[in-house]
């Protein structure tokens, strides 16, 4: 099953009719400020790129009578250079400009420092409050043990993902022997546990054959790794990496022709398409919460975004969030933090990929996710990523409850 418009409708139409009925419009054209806080240097600065103009660009298509509330969404960017230290200096600044909403994503480093930064700054502020969109950060642990009121996670986290992809490895009789290659951090030592005991047990016959750990964002060489990754004898390599973590390492693997399958979360962001190119066709799958042949809404958002930005709209997080924001802010009445939180708790909207909700429990997304494969681009799935020629094609979709995972979560809520 996979989830396809029957044609391309227009965004103008779509964003209509995900509006609630009846909303009241009370804080109909308010301006909300929201810090942006994520890398603009450094070797992760195009992905960072990428996705502030993901959040202006959707702002833009959302902004006064396009959502629920009437508001309109303003960002101020702040690089913190891929830091949890630089993290917590862009929340004080953003706090220090009375910006009661802050996004961030890009490395669960970051995002467990600036739930720690939340938690503290809201005890000591009250009336103040800051809420924390993370729209790509999965360590389990932000909804687990470190779970906040002030949290709310727009991705699916590393567990569910691999819920997800080991779902779909079991039925795939080429695989014997597994090597894990991860950043090591906080996303990829999960994406190393969850690998295995996924997969020993859903298919205890699978060997893992190999588990790296190496720097984040300092590797310029993969050489070395990918040499240990065939002298192991894998036919499979799983890795979380992302950036240019994961586009060194399959350009590595291209030149020392390592015919292996990749299955990976974060293929389709910026210059890992390009490094793949046709070498790798039929080779890398991917697991997310959408893929670029979608149609429908995404389809819309990613042809306007290659057509203004000469650039690929892999962010659809970041319409979760404003979607979501905007939603909870009609139904609280108000853009005040702590009413909105409140009213984003078990909220559910209709989004690209169909419902979504933030769970309550843990403030963890609940929503559909799907394994697409890189493969030439056809008449049925058309997208052209990166001017490659090829494209991520839909092989498998599962429901919200599939991939859901457990929480451990126990939310304190404000009195």
């Amino acid at each position: 099953m996979r989830l396809q418009a029957p044609h391309v409708r227009t965004l103008s139409f779509l964003v209509a009719a995900s509006l609630s009925a009846g909303a009241a419009l009370a804080q109909k054209g308010e301006t909300v400020k929201i810090a942006w806080i994520d890398p603009l240097s450094g070797l992760m600065a195009s992905v960072g790129q990428n996705q502030i103009k993901s959040f202006q660009f959707v702002a833009e298509k959302l902004n006064g009578a396009n959502n629920p509330a009437g508001v309109k969404f303003e960002f101020v960017t702040i690089d913190n250079k891929l830091s949890p230290a630089e993290s917590l200096n862009a929340l004080k600044s953003a706090a220090d400009q009375g910006i009661r909403y802050v996004v961030q994503g890009l490395g669960s480093g970051s995002a467990l420092a600036l739930v720690d930064g939340v938690n503290k700054y809201n005890e000591r502020n009250p009336g103040k409050e800051i809420v924390y969109l993370n729209y790509a950060a999965v360590d389990p642990d932000l909804t687990n043990s470190k779970c906040s009121y002030w949290h709310y996670r727009l991705d699916a986290d590393t567990s569910m993902k691999m819920e997800a992809l080991t779902s779909f490895i079991k039925d795939q009789k080429d695989v014997h022997k597994v090597y894990l290659i991860n950043q090591n951090y906080a996303h990829g030592q999960q994406v190393s546990k969850f690998a295995k005991s996924m997969l020993a047990r859903k298919r205890a016959d699978i060997q893992i054959v190999g588990d790296d750990l190496h720097p984040l964002a300092q590797v310029r060489d993969f050489a070395p790794y990918v040499a240990k990754i065939k002298a192991s004898g894998a036919d499979t390599v799983i890795t979380g990496n992302w950036g240019s973590d994961l586009a060194l390492l399959v350009k590595a693997a291209n030149e020392a022709g390592l015919n292996v399958n990749f299955y990976t979360y974060y293929a389709n962001f910026g210059g890992t398409p390009t490094a793949l190119g046709k070498a790798a066709s039929g080779r890398v799958y991917q697991v997310g919460y959408g893929h670029y042949n979608m149609g429908g809404l995404y389809g819309g958002l990613a042809s306007e975004f290659k057509k203004r930005f000469n650039d690929d709209f892999y962010n659809g997080a970041s319409y979760h969030a404003l979607m979501m924001l905007s939603e909870a802010m009609a139904k609280a009445k108000s853009t005040d933090p702590l009413k909105v939180a409140a009213a984003m708790e078990g909220l559910k909207f209709k989004s690209f990929n169909g419902e979504v909700e933030m769970r309550k429990t843990d403030h963890q997304l609940q929503q559909p996710l799907f394994i697409a494969k890189w493969a030439p681009v056809d008449a049925k799935d058309s997208y052209d990523v990166e001017k490659t020629g090829m494209t991520f094609v839909p092989v498998k979709s599962f429901d919200s409850y599939v991939s859901s995972t457990p929480t451990s979560c126990q939310m304190k809520r404000p009195s």
